[in-house]
């Protein structure tokens, strides 16, 4: 199970900081996504990252603005969001995959969190 939190209100230009924990003891055997959901559209791939937290990949969209990480001994993945601009706004949703790989497809991912709302005003 993912919990997913931190999301809020923040004006263009800050800096927010989205937390997913996941219950059991394997969480360390799953490779971790952030997606989002804009209103009208649909989910989009944010960013990834490995088992051991060594490799991450991340949308064209977001590159140099968020960051993502992991804590294995807390069973959490974090996102690092910063200089946010109005078009970051969405539902942002964890999710875990069985894969060893780093998968950018919402469908390679067998778990969701119920999502948290970034909201950026201009």
């Amino acid at each position: 199970q993912l919990q997913a939190s931190g999301g809020g209100l923040v004006q263009a230009g800050g800096s927010l900081r989205l937390s997913c924990s996941a219950s059991g003891r394997t969480f360390s055997t799953y490779v971790m996504g952030w997606f989002r959901q804009a209103p009208g559209k649909e989910r989009e791939f944010v960013a990834g990252i490995s088992r051991s937290g060594g490799s991450t990949l991340y949308a064209d969209s977001v590159k140099g603005r968020l960051t993502i990480s992991r804590d294995n001994a807390k069973n959490t993945v974090y996102l690092q969001m910063s200089s946010l601009k109005p078009e970051d706004t969405a539902v942002y949703y964890c999710a875990a995959t069985r894969s060893i790989w780093l998968k950018p497809a919402a469908d390679e991912y067998n778990y969701w969190g119920q999502g948290t709302l970034v909201t950026v005003s201009s």
